[in-house]
């Protein structure tokens, strides 16, 4: 049914909407994971360095499988990045921010790259919306968008739990390794009974509309 009535139902179509949003997924991805990595290792934890992710380099944040999924199947992951609490001078406070570099990094990428596609209608008019670098500007805006609020949802291993957690003072406590071993289920099962789609649609959308009127 994929193939024959779905997102494969025109390969060619397909395809170019692969292309168009490859450069939106590689830089939410890459940014996302190496604003975990940078906060840190400048909180005090060498462990992102040493294990190569204090980088831009989307290579280093790339899971191959979830990379396939997010092409072929619209949902994936990039490789998360470990860090070592232990290592932080407050621990607690220190944690929180590792969890939220990410996502305020994907929200300062969705507001600079709205100004660049604001700015580039205003040179070229609005017809510069119906071209290709008009299409990738407003997919990193998209995508950034959704990596920000998709991470913020609080279900395990997301970084929404995590902040949730700290704020709860759950950490390490049996209610969170339940939670969090059960983490990839209960997503699952959001992501099936289309509950994530929902909280897309009340989030994403309205961001981007807001983001959008601002620049454009």
């Amino acid at each position: 049914m994929a193939v024959s009535g779905g997102r494969f139902a025109n390969p060619i179509d397909w395809a170019v909407s692969v292309l168009l949003i490859i450069p939106a997924i590689t830089i939410g991805i890459a940014f996302h994971e190496f604003a975990h990595a940078y906060a840190a290792y400048k909180l005090g934890d060498h462990t992102p360095m040493f294990q190569g992710r204090v980088t831009l380099n989307p290579v280093k944040h790339f899971d191959p499988f979830g990379l396939l999924c997010i092409i072929f199947i619209g949902f994936g992951w990039g490789k998360p990045v470990m860090v070592n609490p232990m290592n932080f001078r407050n621990r607690r406070r220190d944690e929180i921010i590792v969890s939220l570099a990410g996502v305020v990094t994907n929200f300062v990428l969705a507001v600079i790259f709205s100004a660049i596609l604001g700015l580039m209608v205003n040179i070229n008019s609005h017809l510069f919306l119906w071209s290709t670098m008009g299409a990738i500007l407003l997919n990193i805006v998209r995508i950034n968008i959704v990596l920000m609020v998709f991470n913020l949802i609080p279900v395990p291993p997301l970084d929404g739990f995590n902040v949730l957690a700290e704020i709860l003072r759950i950490k390490y406590t049996d209610t969170y390794y339940m939670l969090y071993n059960n983490g990839m289920w209960i997503l699952l099962i959001l992501i099936v009974f289309n509950v994530v789609n929902v909280i897309f649609r009340y989030t994403v959308t309205p961001l981007l509309s807001f983001l959008l009127g601002i620049f454009i």
